[in-house]
């Protein structure tokens, strides 16, 4: 797909009449580029993209589809906020995505493909299928394994290999990496906060959660963690900060939706956090599991993210707990959460793992907490 840019003075203007939103092989809503969109399987329709059908007078509303739909379309993309985004983005002669229009446009020319999910986009004359498009099903080229892990600027023709590299959110270097049983996710960022990844999830496992589970590889002589990818062909994944989208367009209460949906998650959640001094679970880093036949959540996704573990990890109260509506600290959310769903340890941890004694103090001290209020 290309889409064709004129030069006029300091603007650029992108040409395209009408984009079709997709999930999988059904058409589940369209937008032409004067605002006017039509949805044809409301239910199926992305969480956190709202669009009204509206009338050719009402400019207003049209306006607003349009600024949505380039901001769904934006959320698809990478961050410069990202380590090497910038070496990402010049490999493939890209600009330095300054606006969401700008993003939005990166995010077309690849159809918005992403491995978070099944939906994708493409314009009305064009005949492509998601059978022959989508990440799952087809082969993905190592070309952005060295850019998106060390910053290697490369020169690369086919933009559509960046859709490797934007499925994923994040500010540490990471690459999704395709094996015989599936993709995984590659992730750098130095030492530490390897070190910090896999130590966390070592403790994780000694505790009955769904969690993704990371483990040590080596990439061009460095340590990574590697991770198995959660999403799928039948399952997708969306942030809370998306899901807060959807919540607040269908006026839905999100914090008694997810109790209602998962507490047990997501109270462990709260417990493993403070456990291992996580200080990251902003809402783009915990989110609901969703079954792509009914666009339906069916419990939060794995616990997965933890290469800021053991941070704020010189007081026993914590970080402030950001998973919660209300003003508490890591410490105060773990003691609630024990209450309501206990502790859930299945296996002792191993003190060896540990190579701070200042560390597993710490959380020595913290398990000991929570286990004096089970």
């Amino acid at each position: 797909m290309t889409i064709n840019l004129r030069d006029t003075g300091k603007k650029r203007v992108y040409h395209w009449n009408k984009y079709h939103i997709m999930h999988g092989s059904r058409k589940v809503a369209s937008i032409s580029k004067n605002g006017i969109c039509k949805i044809y399987v409301k239910k199926l329709m992305p969480y956190n993209l709202y669009l009204e059908q509206a009338m050719e007078d009402d400019i207003d509303i049209r306006v607003q589809n349009l600024d949505n739909f380039y901001h769904w379309c934006a959320s698809r993309v990478l961050t410069l906020d990202r380590a090497y985004a910038k070496e990402i983005l010049n490999s493939i002669g890209a600009t330095q995505l300054a606006t969401d229009r700008d993003r939005a446009h990166i995010a077309l020319s690849y159809h918005c493909l992403s491995l978070m999910d099944i939906y994708w986009t493409k314009e009305s004359y064009e005949r492509q299928d998601f059978a022959t498009l989508n990440l799952f099903q087809n082969h993905l080229k190592s070309a952005f394994v060295d850019v998106s892990l060390r910053g290697k600027e490369m020169t690369i023709e086919n933009s559509h290999l960046i859709a490797d590299d934007l499925a994923t959110q994040g500010c540490y270097p990471k690459a999704w990496i395709r094996r015989e049983d599936g993709f995984y996710l590659m992730k750098d960022g130095g030492e530490e906060p390897v070190e910090q990844e896999l130590l966390a999830s070592k403790i994780c496992r000694c505790f009955q959660l769904n969690q993704v589970k990371y483990e040590e590889e080596f990439y061009d002589g460095q340590k990574v963690s590697v991770s198995k990818i959660v999403t799928s062909l039948e399952y997708s994944i969306v942030p809370m900060e998306h899901f807060e989208i959807y919540c607040m367009n269908h006026e839905i209460g999100k914090m008694q939706y997810i109790l209602k949906l998962d507490a047990y998650s997501y109270y462990m959640m709260n417990i493993i956090d403070y456990l291992i001094g996580n200080t990251d679970r902003h809402w783009g880093n915990w989110g609901v599991l969703i079954d792509n036949k009914t666009n339906k959540p069916v419990r939060l996704y794995d616990l997965m993210d933890f290469n800021k573990a053991f941070q704020a990890y010189d007081t026993i109260e914590g970080a402030k707990c950001l998973t919660v509506s209300n003003k508490m600290s890591q410490k105060e959310a773990a003691i609630e959460a024990v209450k309501e769903v206990g502790l859930n340890q299945i296996k002792e941890i191993d003190e060896s793992w540990f190579k701070d004694n200042i560390q597993k103090e710490m959380f020595t001290n913290r398990l000991n907490v929570l286990n004096e209020h089970m």
